[in-house]
């Protein structure tokens, strides 16, 4: 299924996507803990302003790139842009024109490794990230404030032609809405990715039903993903039955069962069991009707989601 057919019934309804789509693992985590990148508060895009970066990026997804082609699936790739916002790009010495600059550039980059990729369906996608620490309480953010602090990074998303956004590790329901309206005033889909704690819930305890519904009633969203937990972590949130999982139509799992909060504190990075990490993933295929993005988030690389796919294509 095309990402048009999937716009496209998301506008008459649910999205139902069957298209089956690899995508990356921890980009961030694999830098830092298995290429030894320095990335001062985690933040990927400056890469791509030297050669080396850009090098590294490429060598980086290319290695999904191949897993997509060994299972017959599309790929959809994401720009290295999740701390790329104002907030985070302050603290690097970003001003709003480089961080814009950086976002497209971002996508560009994509585009020029895609045409070597031998592949029929790739999908780019410009990556949001929180405003704040995604991990720790900042309160709820209105979503007529989030839709403004997030709008210049979506429009450099747009202007670069990415095919759509995604957003990553949120856990307010404001803050996703806000991003959605971006999106959707810049005519782009948009696949908002909410996390969990280890039982399942949302940070401030609410539940992932909750926050798909409250969503939904303020915002167009082509389809949920969740990110930065393992699947047993996931399972939890899973627990509540109905046609709201069918919502939920992408995965990127943690390799670790550890907390956010010792994650946040490890020196070592915890690249997890990976037959553990597959068999969590089969466990909650039943659950995931919609299910057809999988990939990786902190401490997986290319190996995690090889394993995950070797499961998917069982």
């Amino acid at each position: 299924m095309s990402l048009e057919t999937m716009t496209r019934e998301a506008e008459h309804g649910w999205p139902t996507p069957t298209h089956p789509y690899v995508t990356d693992g921890g980009l961030e985590t694999d830098l830092v803990f298995n290429h030894r990148v320095d990335l001062p508060h985690f933040a990927a895009y400056p890469l791509l302003r030297t050669e080396r970066g850009r090098a590294l990026l490429a060598t980086y997804f290319a290695a999904y790139a191949a897993i997509a082609r060994r299972f017959g699936a599309g790929l959809l790739l994401e720009t290295p842009t999740w701390r790329a916002n104002p907030d985070w790009g302050s603290r690097l010495g970003d001003s709003r024109r480089d961080l814009y600059d950086a976002n497209v550039h971002a996508v560009r980059h994509l585009q020029e490794q895609r045409d070597a990729y031998g592949l029929d369906d790739v999908l780019i996608s410009g990556a949001v990230g929180p405003r704040g620490d995604a991990y720790a309480g900042h309160g709820p953010m209105d979503p007529g404030t989030s839709q403004v602090y997030h709008e210049q990074q979506v429009d450099a998303f747009a202007e670069a032609g990415a095919d759509l956004v995604t957003a990553f590790t949120l856990s307010d329901p404001g803050e996703a809405i806000g991003i959605a309206r971006a999106a959707y005033f810049h005519g782009l889909p948009v696949i908002i990715g909410f996390t969990v704690e280890t039982d399942g819930r949302m940070l401030d305890g609410s539940t992932l039903h909750q926050a798909i519904a409250a969503v939904d009633r303020e915002a167009h969203v082509l389809h949920y993903m969740i990110n930065c937990a393992h699947p047993e972590h996931v399972r939890g949130a899973l627990e509540e039955g109905g046609p709201w999982r069918e919502r939920i139509a992408s995965v990127r799992y943690n390799a670790s069962t550890k907390s956010h909060a010792e994650l946040d504190a490890a020196e070592q990075l915890d690249a997890g069991d990976i037959d553990r990490l597959r068999d969590g993933h089969e466990a909650l295929r039943p659950l995931l009707p919609g299910l057809a993005i999988v990939g990786g988030c902190c401490g997986t690389d290319a190996r995690h989601v090889a394993a995950l796919w070797e499961g998917t294509a069982a």
